[in-house]
């Protein structure tokens, strides 16, 4: 998407002394979705295109200005593999990662096989590091060839991404061959979508992010956006680095 347009400073700018400062053209929304679907043409991807159109519309609906970027997952499997077998990640694994880091938002879709979600989607999630969605929005998504898989989003992917601390919404969108010509399936997107736009516009993830950060357990030099890269990020003045540098813990008064 383009910036507004910038009025001319000849005509629009106030007779003064002093240059009036220009405003700062609105944040970006950024919405990322991970498709692990690896067919051409993809139902997983179909389903996580229809969840990510219909929160852009929402969002766009209230003012808001809004774009997304989709990773797909299968022409990066051998990266995947090898990152997972290493510790090397590529030079695509690290700008795909900058995305999910950027990201206000989540839709996160995987093809369901023998019960399961996808290994390629599993790899890839066990490469993150463990605080990179801390407070995300995240929607969850499955495609599976029968509605007895329905399940899987909610007792394998939130899991998953509670362990990451992401905030996944109420609504979990299952879509098997029957559903794609049924209206509750463009319900539960529908749902779904509506309940991601509300974390979002809500600043939920900024939020938690500013009082609670220092909370979590972190990787020092990771790909969170408040990772600590140098030793000037480190707090020092915590219990655990106070010990790690030889100190004592002060003391603490006795219940009574």
């Amino acid at each position: 998407m383009t910036d507004p347009a910038t009025p001319n400073p000849a005509t629009s700018a106030p007779a003064a002394t002093t240059p009036a400062k220009p405003e700062s053209a609105p944040h970006s929304l950024h919405i990322v979705a991970v498709n692990a679907g690896v067919s051409d043409p993809s139902s997983t991807r179909l389903l996580a295109d229809r969840l990510t159109q219909r929160a852009l519309e929402r969002l766009r609906s209230a003012g808001l200005r809004a774009e997304a970027t989709v990773i797909d997952l299968a022409p990066l499997a051998v990266d995947i593999a090898r990152a997972g077998v290493s510790g090397l990640t590529s030079d695509s694994l690290r700008a795909v990662t900058a995305h999910l880091a950027s990201a206000d938002a989540l839709i996160v879709a995987t093809p369901v096989y023998k019960a399961g979600i996808s290994g390629l989607f599993k790899s890839f999630f066990d490469i993150l590091d463990n605080d990179l969605l801390i407070a995300k929005p995240v929607v969850v998504a499955t495609t599976a060839g029968s509605p007895r898989h329905t399940l899987v989003a909610d007792e394998h992917l939130r899991p998953l991404l509670a362990f990451m601390r992401a905030l996944t919404t109420p609504t979990a969108v299952s879509a098997a061959p029957e559903d794609w010509a049924s209206p509750q399936l463009g319900s539960r997107i529908e749902r779904a979508a509506t309940e991601l736009v509300h974390l979002v516009r809500a600043g939920v993830a900024e939020a938690i992010a500013d009082d609670a950060w220092a909370g979590y357990q972190h990787r020092f030099g990771g790909n969170a956006t408040r990772a600590q890269q140098t030793a000037t990020d480190v707090d020092f003045d915590t219990d655990l680095m106070r010990l790690a540098a030889g100190g004592a813990l002060p003391p603490r008064p006795l219940n009574t």
